[in-house]
């Protein structure tokens, strides 16, 4: 985009076709210009899952599945959701829909075990997305090496400490975050080139001299580490006095196995003052397995969920679901003439019919539940809001397609800004106000309509039976209890009229956030998202306090 807007709804990026064009002939640029394979490797600042498509559908993803990038490195999320923001990409195209929207773990599909070698098969389309953390709050710094085709890095985190020795190996590759489909494939075929395969490889940087490497390899088969190799490293010349590139041959071929797991990697170095400095221990598969790393829940909520696809089936599930909650009950109750009283679901109608009760009563306050529909259907057909969305000026207003504005410099309008990021303001609005703010009032309802039930039945009692006979039928007519303090006082009400409070805290505090962001006035700017839920609220708490029986 040629703008951008203020926050919070400037959560996705947004390439524009233009954008995608040009890293799409660029890449294909590197594809003509050499015969032997070319790795490509791209930088952004958001990660997929939080980038939108352009104006064609066209996306990141894409451009970058089609070219095969090696590694796109991405920021954003600055670790603040886990350590394993990592994700591999693959074509979705055999995958469900569900596939497309969610991927569970960061591998999309398992390593084929028997790929195609036939002559022009191909590998499938893949790459690598790593997000990088940040160096200005986590102080996170990224090196990233390329050997022989093989990418790999290592992350340095300077809030522990500043390491005087960093060992980060680059052949062979860390099983669970670096393996391709594409090594699997080249091994199995006998395509890929072997010398690349005969040496374990680590590039060393140290303050003071290094004086031995050793590689050491462990075999976890019976579920202990037990050492099977164990080698020293030679330094090459020509390297840098500050980092220095080191190789041991190995017989690649013994550390073929099914298991992705099975075989781990260390690396230790000691320096001219006898201090050791060793790798973490790290998992490879020779033949270029991938081994499944589950994501925390944090993790899967960030790097697993598309959101620029999830906006529009999450906004019209919860609305749909609202709609259903206040239609379904008054059709019941409007064309089929069925009432569902607290007495029928006292004497064995069950959930259901205790969830017809209790939204029913919603209808029989008509005042309220026309309200409520009518701010739905305001929410659907009307600006929720207008402010400054532009840094540099611009007033526009937003509906739960985005925002419209007129840019004040160049004159242009722009439409459907900000789309899906308005969903940060779109959905925790419905889902954390609206939602709750129904269901208390259908609760508040219900409790004055179980409230009025009881007193008219101990009424009704004491004038037919006296006190010992009222006393006996509370006991032994089926559905029919002692009132208990809870009801009788109205406790009830009262704890419901606190949770009544804490929606509209909870609307003011939204309020208060979008007023900030967007320099506006709650009364001029966005009178009817700011005033409704507490008006709605509050003429819902006033019409339940008497015990009076509502008018149909």
């Amino acid at each position: 985009m040629s703008v951008g807007t203020r926050g919070p709804t400037n959560l996705f990026g947004h390439p524009t076709d233009q954008l995608l064009a040009e890293l799409d002939s660029e890449l294909s640029q590197w594809d003509s210009l050499t015969t032997r394979p070319v790795t490509k490797i791209s930088f952004g600042h958001f990660p997929l899952s939080f980038s939108a498509a352009s104006s064609s559908g066209k996306s990141l993803r894409d451009i970058f599945l089609k070219h095969s990038l090696s590694a796109y490195l991405c920021g954003h999320l600055h670790t603040k959701f886990g350590k394993n923001l990592k994700r591999h990409h693959q074509p979705g195209d055999d995958l469900s829909f569900l596939h497309n929207l969610f991927q569970p773990n960061i591998h999309q599909m398992p390593t084929l075990r028997d790929p195609n070698c036939s002559s022009g098969a191909f590998p499938s389309k893949e790459f690598w997305e790593w997000e990088m953390g940040d160096w200005r709050e986590s102080r996170v710094m990224r090196i990233l090496a390329i050997d022989s085709g093989h990418v790999s890095y290592l992350d340095l985190h300077f809030k522990t400490g500043v390491k005087k020795t960093i060992i980060m190996p680059t052949f062979p590759l860390d099983s669970r975050f670096m393996s391709t489909s594409l090594s699997h494939h080249r091994y199995e075929c006998q395509y890929m080139v072997p010398s690349s395969y005969e040496t374990v490889r680590a590039l060393v940087f140290s303050v003071s001299p290094i004086m031995s490497v050793v590689a050491r390899v462990y075999d976890s088969r019976d579920g202990d580490l037990h050492i099977v190799m164990e080698a020293d490293m030679t330094k090459h010349e020509g390297n840098t006095p500050r980092g220095n590139f080191y190789s041991a041959p190995w017989n690649y071929r013994a550390f073929e196995d099914p298991s992705p797991n099975r075989y781990w990697l260390q690396i230790e170095a000691v320096d001219m003052a006898g201090k050791s400095s060793s790798t973490e221990l790290r998992p490879f598969s020779i033949n270029g397995l991938n081994a499944q790393v589950p994501w925390t829940w944090k993790e899967f909520f960030v790097m697993g969920c598309q959101w620029a696809s999830l906006y529009v089936p999450l906004l019209w599930s919860v609305l749909c679901f609202m709609f259903s909650i206040l239609l379904i009950p008054k059709a019941l109750q409007t064309f089929l003439k069925k009432q569902c009283s607290f007495m029928r679901f006292a004497t064995g109608k069950g959930i259901v019919g205790g969830m017809a009760w209790f939204l029913q009563e919603l209808c029989n306050f008509p005042g309220l539940w026309f309200g409520i529909l009518g701010y739905l259907f305001f929410l659907l057909c009307f600006p929720w809001l207008s402010g400054r969305i532009f840094n540099n000026g611009g007033m526009g207003y937003m509906t739960y397609k985005g925002w419209f504005v007129k840019d004040i410099h160049s004159g242009k309008n722009h439409e459907l800004v900000g789309f899906p990021d308005v969903m940060v303001i779109v959905l925790p609005h419905l889902v954390t106000v609206v939602l709750p703010m129904i269901l208390v009032c259908a609760a508040l309802a219900a409790e004055r309509g179980l409230h009025q039930h009881i007193c008219s039945t101990a009424g009704k009692k004491e004038d037919d039976y006296g006190q010992e006979k009222k006393r006996s039928l509370n006991h032994d007519t089926p559905g029919i209890k002692r009132p208990v303090p809870a009801i009788r006082d109205r406790w009830l009400r009262k704890l419901l009229v606190v949770i009544c409070i804490a929606v509209c805290c909870k609307h003011f505090m939204n309020c208060r956030a979008l007023i900030k962001a967007y320099e506006m006035n709650p009364f001029i700017h966005f009178p009817g998202y700011s005033l409704s839920v507490p008006v709605l609220v509050a003429y819902a708490v006033y019409k339940t306090r008497s015990n009076n029986r509502p008018r149909h």
